[in-house]
């Protein structure tokens, strides 16, 4: 990958793209009847068109009868939203202290000479977006860097241009599992924003992911390992395999209701913020170890 073969200047202004209000309209109808929420909404529609066009932020507006100044405050106080359209591969470069202090402003450096980007563009073939955070939750790690959800730990600059080409032809499988795939994250509730972190109870040599669930009239405490990676849990209730649970925030109560569903299971996906900008989803059905991670 070199700056010439990514054809890679910034964007002046970001593409008109035609919203279906028809979309929309199911999005909003299918979480009115799933005790969605108005978070949940915007992720559907981020999912459908890679980031949040005003036309659809004003069809919310008038649909729900919500004031466009109030759906676009949620928009924007959430990093895991965007207004501006994103490449095809999105690249996160952590410059929080632990990372910073052992190189990551030279690996952004690197990612952007090698694209002929800043941080915050667009490549002009729309092949690749760089961002920054300011944590990953996984200090330990440093340099991290995230493509496509997939997390790279103590990058270095002689590895940039291969992430690049990798990311191009797609991250062989058997490569991914060779890599550094379980590490930290702090999540919180995508509704109230309190942490679901519990300190108290540690799994995996971490404080865990404190929730409430129920399932066949059961209804308990859960925590899940804050180990990207790990599928440990413990449990008030034993969860027999193939059982989908629904999950609620312990903090204010409302149910974690995701934007899609599993593609191994079809079951329903469980949202929650990640610390430093982006969303986890978890499948809710006992046993099924898929997830997806996006980061911001």
């Amino acid at each position: 990958m070199t700056r010439a073969a990514a054809a890679s200047t910034s964007l002046d202004a970001p593409p008109q793209v035609d919203v279906d209000r028809q979309q929309i309209l199911r999005i909003l109808t299918k979480h009115r009847q799933g005790r969605g929420t108005l978070v949940a909404v915007l992720q559907d529609i981020q999912a459908r068109y890679g980031y949040l066009p005003e036309q659809a932020l004003r069809a919310v507006a008038d649909e729900t009868g919500r004031p466009l100044v109030d759906v676009y405050g949620l928009a924007t106080f959430y990093r895991c939203f965007t207004l501006q359209p994103r490449g095809k591969h999105l690249i996160s470069a952590c410059l929080g202290t632990a990372c910073h202090v052992r190189g990551a402003p030279r690996i952004v450096k690197e990612f952007q000479h090698q694209l002929g980007i800043q941080a915050g563009e667009t490549t002009a073939d729309r092949q690749f977006t760089l961002e920054t955070v300011n944590c990953l939750g996984a200090c330990a790690l440093g340099p991290v860097v995230v493509i496509d959800g997939h997390y790279f730990s103590k990058v270095r600059k002689s590895r940039v241009r291969q992430l690049l080409e990798e990311a191009l032809t797609g991250f062989d499988k058997a490569d991914a599992a060779q890599a550094e795939r379980t590490f930290p994250i702090d999540v919180s509730c995508p509704r109230c924003n309190h942490s679901l972190m519990d300190e108290d109870f540690p799994i995996d040599g971490r404080p865990s992911i404190r929730c409430t669930v129920s399932f066949d009239r059961l209804h308990g405490w859960l925590r899940l390992s804050s180990l990207y990676g790990s599928s440990s849990i413990s449990a008030e209730h034993e969860i027999p395999p193939q059982t989908v649970v629904s999950f609620f925030c312990p903090h204010c109560h409302a149910q974690l209701v995701g934007r899609s569903v599993c593609a191994a299971c079809e079951a329903p996906m469980v949202p929650m913020l990640v610390r430093g900008g982006g969303t986890v989803q978890v499948c809710s059905r006992r046993g099924c170890p898929s997830r997806d991670l996006e980061v911001s």
